[in-house]
């Protein structure tokens, strides 16, 4: 059994007109136009082999499950927002000159990554996916809205150190902030960097391995129940079964510390949540991967997220120490402290209260007047 989620139109629209692989004009938001690679040249969903072949199979363990084992990334979904942009409508694909644009895009991120790019190690992939949002149900491609308990839960937290504050403790700050996870799809969407991902198999057990924040899931196969339900934990607790060749993980008992969105920033979900991944290897270097998310504590509406998981040349997943030299915290808090003494400073001497300086955020030119060098010449 294979569930490569294709719509026709999406097959039709491959067949028309994107195996010409042709380069429109970029975009206002994309990076500086650059031809893209032959592997770009085409939407990679439409390259599959079970697409191509019905009769493909996935490769097999020895003792005879479809073999998911390997490294692998999310770094080639970059280029697909998470909701889908309004203009899109109802459409799961884009136009060839949409997709031209995008792969124009990824390869722009790319070539500056590697060659100009030094602050941070920005990973763009070697294909680019046609999709038109990661979320595929609602039909909208958005996330539906938030019951009132789900709004109420959120707060300056969500933000972490990219938030506004104010910074009052440590439980102001998100998970992925203080080094202990980023929750299950926070560890799976694809972020700047760190979208690896190990998986190993053996006999009754899967274990996944998330190369950021350095979470590893241990998924039995021995048909034993769920834990009780006063167990709660950040990553849940997962079950998996078969349905042909098809891998599906049913996960409970989360907390309502994490979020859905990518490093597990964004609102938080309830504690009543659960999601059901299924896995598919659809070609010996991609794995379909769709989850449900349900949480009628948070979401007004389940709604499912496609993407997929695939290889890419000499990728190696590397120890994350996050904690070694992470001052975000005791930074913020420091700054918190600074920023107050500032404010009763002012108010003693009869001046305005001083405005809060930026966002939070690290990106970005920098501030009028400021003071640039270069850090590799010596003084």
């Amino acid at each position: 059994m294979r569930t490569v989620l294709m719509s026709s139109s999406a097959l039709a629209f491959a067949v028309t007109g994107l195996i010409s692989g042709t380069v429109a004009a970029q975009g206002p938001n994309a990076r500086a136009a650059v031809e893209p690679s032959a592997m770009r040249a085409v939407p990679a969903e439409t390259t599959v082999a079970a697409l191509a072949d019905p009769n493909w199979e996935a490769p097999r363990t020895s003792w005879g499950d479809p073999s998911f084992e390997g490294v692998w990334s999310t770094d080639d979904m970059r280029g697909v927002g998470t909701s889908r942009n309004a203009r899109y409508g109802t459409r799961e694909s884009l136009t060839p000159e949409e997709f031209a644009e995008r792969a124009s895009h990824d390869e722009g991120g790319r070539d500056r990554a590697i060659n100009t790019e030094t602050f941070l190690r920005n990973e763009w992939g070697i294909r680019t996916f046609g999709y038109t949002s990661l979320i595929i149900d609602p039909p909208d491609g958005r996330i539906p809205e938030m019951t009132e308990a789900g709004k109420a839960q959120a707060g300056n937290r969500d933000r972490g150190t990219f938030g506004p504050g104010p910074f009052d403790s440590f439980e102001d700050y998100t998970l992925y902030d203080r080094c202990i996870t980023r929750g299950v799809m926070g560890s799976i969407l694809p972020v700047i960097y760190g979208n690896g991902l190990r998986i190993v198999q053996n006999p009754g057990t899967v274990a996944i391995s998330y190369e950021m924040i350095h979470d590893t899931r241990i998924v039995p196969l021995d048909g034993r129940p769920p834990v009780n339900e006063d167990i709660r934990q950040y990553m849940g607790s997962s079950r998996r079964h078969w349905e042909g060749d098809t891998l599906v993980i049913e996960t409970g008992n989360f907390t309502a510390e994490t979020s859905i969105g990518g490093n597990g920033n964004g609102t938080r979900h309830s504690d009543q949540m659960t999601i059901t991944e299924r896995l598919t290897r659809v070609d010996p270097e991609m794995i379909e991967y769709i989850a449900r998310i349900e949480d009628p504590v948070a979401y007004t509406a389940p709604f499912t997220i496609r993407l997929m998981i695939s290889t890419q040349p000499g990728y190696q997943t590397y120890e994350y120490s996050c904690h070694e030299g992470n001052g975000a915290v005791g930074h913020s808090l420091s700054g918190e402290r600074a920023y107050e003494r500032q404010v009763e400073e002012a108010i003693a001497a009869g001046l305005p209260v001083p405005p809060r300086s930026g966002s939070g955020s690290i990106y970005g030119a920098p501030v009028e007047g400021a003071e640039i060098f270069n850090i590799n010449e010596s003084e």
